[in-house]
């Protein structure tokens, strides 16, 4: 007897039992071939589906950065105030 259920689908129409499956082959498409031989974007779009909290927060991050940059123009070269360390 046949019976009903969900699926997801990526970008290309594969057929997923769950979201996370959909979405990390969307995002293993766009990185595309990494790598020689088998590619690692699946394992990578693993990881980044896995890490995407914290892939937001340094991504804020990073936009708050670039703002205070485009508000103050070009940051001035201090590289000769720094201390440096011992090697």
């Amino acid at each position: 007897m046949a019976k009903s259920g969900t699926g997801f689908f990526d970008s290309k129409g594969n057929f997923f039992r769950n979201p996370e499956e959909a979405t990390m082959s969307d995002i293993a498409a766009l990185l595309g071939q990494i790598g020689e031989g088998e590619s690692l974007a699946p394992g990578i779009a693993h990881l980044l589906l896995e890490k995407r909290s914290d892939l937001e927060a340094l991504f804020a991050e990073h936009d708050t950065m670039m703002e205070a940059v485009k508000d103050r123009g070009n940051v001035a070269d201090i590289t000769d105030k720094v201390a440096k360390l011992p090697n």
